[in-house]
């Protein structure tokens, strides 16, 4: 029997199929498979247009740049995602998970370059116009210069644009938005290709800046097709566990700056507010040392931020000792565990081990193996370590610290917190780093391992 000919394909990543269906089995996208029978990129000829004015292909050397440049939007911490401020005519995409922040900062960002006496048009299209005023009201973000309209149809939010000529357009969200030209609910692929698209021809066409919301999916990608990444300018992920107030602000792609910059912000009663310098949301520092405790250097993106860990060790009569961790990785904390045992003499089989960081944040580097192996014998010694201490240090299976990545960044933010004391790669074993750090708050006869414990 001769095989079937394929006749429906999918536009996102080419899977062929012989009959139609609703969802690609290859890339598993909905609405994106359609019938290849007819080719028109084959059939027709396409002719050659004359160009003429500003279209002529000119050499690179006489582009004019002015025009790009970066505009601040009032809010720091954003511009330094965004590798200096906004750009006339880019397309910025913010997403995040739900109840994270994300109105709340562009409604912030609004309202700041409307106090500059830019023009801005707030497009909601999940929120009535009198929804976003009391939240307006409530974080101080009331302006004559930002309107609001509660809009889903692209052609009428196009009305808007030519009726309030805006400097800036704020769109929320791009998946709640649908066209008349494209079949099919909002949210779908396909109109959110259109709109995309239609919103991105808008602004490089009037070097309108325009602000968009995407929705997340359950695994933490952005809704829609993946085409929505690569024609936006600018994608910014905004990150945060709704349980702490810390929010973080990544830039995943970014064609007019770095993409390693974070952006920090504290969720309050009265909106969102930057913080500059993050040191304090992670350090719990008391007038007295307590045991257990120890202070690591983080990177987060190119930025420096010192993070607390805390471990607390107690005896167990059950049969399996529980390994508590929170903001670490568990896997790590128990190579550490065995490490500790192996080459520090530690016997931990006895007892519970609870490990977690201050404010919430999440170490996943490396360069952390060191603070949580001090805390933990900080903690299963009751010695304290003294508040000017401060270990970075990966730890290997043989016991040995290995040099942590950006060594001397994580060393300069250190002393400029007042940090004195490091421990790090320079102590080559962790039986020496556990000394050291030890007896910074203890005599040497207390920090001398005692191989019966």
């Amino acid at each position: 029997m001769a095989k079937p000919v394929s006749s429906f394909r999918c536009t996102e990543c080419g899977w062929t199929t012989a009959k139609w269906a609703g969802r690609c089995a290859e890339c598993q996208q909905w609405g994106t498979v359609a019938d290849a029978t007819e080719k028109p990129g084959l059939s027709r000829l396409v002719k050659a247009s004359a160009v003429s004015g500003a279209g002529v292909a000119r050499p690179i050397t006489h582009v004019d740049t002015t025009a790009v440049e970066h505009w601040p939007s009032g809010i720091g911490e954003f511009d330094r995602v965004l590798g200096g401020g906004i750009v006339p005519g880019a397309v910025i995409l913010l997403s995040g998970e739900p109840g994270v922040g994300k109105s709340t900062l562009l409604l912030e960002v609004a309202s700041k370059a409307a106090a500059a006496k830019s023009r801005v048009l707030y497009v909601s299209a999940e929120e009535s116009v009198s929804q976003v005023r009391l939240r307006a009201e409530r974080t101080g973000a009331l302006q004559p210069e930002l309107y609001l309209a509660a809009e889903t149809d692209l052609g009428t939010i196009l009305g808007q644009i030519d009726a309030v000529k805006p400097d800036l357009v704020i769109i929320d969200s791009v998946q709640t938005v649908s066209s008349a030209l494209s079949d099919g609910l909002a949210g779908q692929p396909s109109q959110v290709r259109e709109v995309a698209s239609t919103l991105i021809r808008v602004a490089k066409d009037r070097d309108l800046p325009i602000l968009l919301v995407g929705h997340v999916t359950k695994d933490g990608s952005i809704a829609g097709p993946r085409l929505l990444e690569h024609i936006v300018d600018v994608v910014c992920q905004f990150e945060g566990d709704r349980q702490t107030a810390l929010r973080f602000v990544r830039a995943l792609k970014n064609r007019f700056g770095p993409t390693d910059e974070v952006g920090c912000f504290e969720m309050t009663g009265d909106g969102i507010a930057e913080v500059p310098d993050p040191s304090g949301l992670f350090l719990s520092r008391g007038t007295a040392p307590v045991s257990g405790t120890c202070v690591t250097v983080a990177l987060e993106g190119r930025r420096a931020m010192p993070v607390e860990i805390q471990a607390l060790v107690v005896d167990t009569k059950a049969p399996n000792p529980r390994r508590v961790t929170n903001g670490v990785d568990s896997s790590r904390v128990a190579m550490l565990l065995a490490v500790l045992e192996k080459r520090a003499n530690y016997s931990l089989s006895g007892h519970d081990v609870y490990v977690s960081t201050v404010g919430g944040v999440r170490l996943i580097e490396p360069a952390a193996d060191l603070a949580i192996a001090l805390a933990i014998a900080s903690a299963v010694r009751d010695v304290p370590i003294a508040h000017n201490v401060v270990a970075f240090g990966e730890i290997s299976l043989a016991g040995e610290i290995r040099p942590a990545s950006a060594a001397k960044q994580r060393a300069s933010e250190a002393a400029r917190l007042g940090f004195t004391d490091r421990i790090d790669a320079s102590s080559e074993a962790i039986r020496v780093a556990i000394g050291r750090a030890l007896s910074t708050a203890a005599s040497p006869r207390e920090v001398e391992l005692d191989r019966s414990f």
